[in-house]
């Protein structure tokens, strides 16, 4: 996975500038916009990392910006950063899957435990979205046969009643569920179905 990317947003040359020093100086990977819109046409969802974002910018603000990466299903974790915020507007980003809302101006160690985290918060969703892909790939390279004895398998149904309702044999049944457990790396059908079930996937 490549190396994760601090983005900051924010009008402010001095804070950018200084954001980016402490980042830097934690061995952190930090990039600078100006705007929004700066930042929207160089940023690919592709790219890990997470958002330290202003909430008052030049043209988009920052909750307008937050709605553009979400209707775009740009997903990254973003840390407002504001020293003109109130209750209604951190409700309201909070709402909207913010990660975090500071209030300038914050302490270098605090700001940079909050991206630690929101870093780590992205790794995670980034391999969670990439075992969700792989999966999918692999039930749907399963036979159709195959996926009947999976839908079967993971009700708790025995090898023997499985056997009688698709009109096969037992061993054919065997057979097809170790073929089933090859194709997708799972160790047993309850971790299977566990894990399709974590991921939002259909077994049916």
């Amino acid at each position: 996975m490549k190396k994760p990317t601090v983005f900051v947003v924010d009008d402010d040359d001095a804070v950018r500038d200084s954001i980016a020093v402490l980042l830097h100086s934690a061995g952190l990977v930090a990039e600078t916009y100006a705007s929004a819109e700066e930042f929207l046409s160089a940023f690919s969802a592709a790219r890990p990392g997470c958002l330290l974002l202003d909430l008052n910018l030049p043209g988009k603000s920052g909750l307008q910006l937050q709605s553009d990466l979400r209707r775009r299903d740009m997903r990254i974790p973003i840390i407002f950063l504001t020293a003109h915020g109130d209750v209604r507007t951190a409700v309201q980003a909070i709402k909207a899957d913010a990660f975090e809302y500071l209030a300038k101006p914050v302490e270098g160690r605090t700001l940079l435990a909050h991206v630690r985290t929101a870093l780590e918060a992205d790794r995670k969703q980034r391999v969670q979205e990439n075992d969700r892909t792989t999966l999918k790939l692999a039930l749907a390279g399963l036979s159709e046969r195959e996926r009947a004895v999976l839908a079967l398998a993971v009700v708790g149904l025995p090898n023997k009643e499985i056997a009688r309702r698709l009109g096969i044999s037992h061993r054919t049944v065997e057979v097809y569920r170790s073929r089933i457990l090859l194709k997708t790396g799972a160790a047993t059908m309850l971790s299977l179905a566990t894990l399709a079930h974590a991921r939002g996937l259909s077994l049916e």
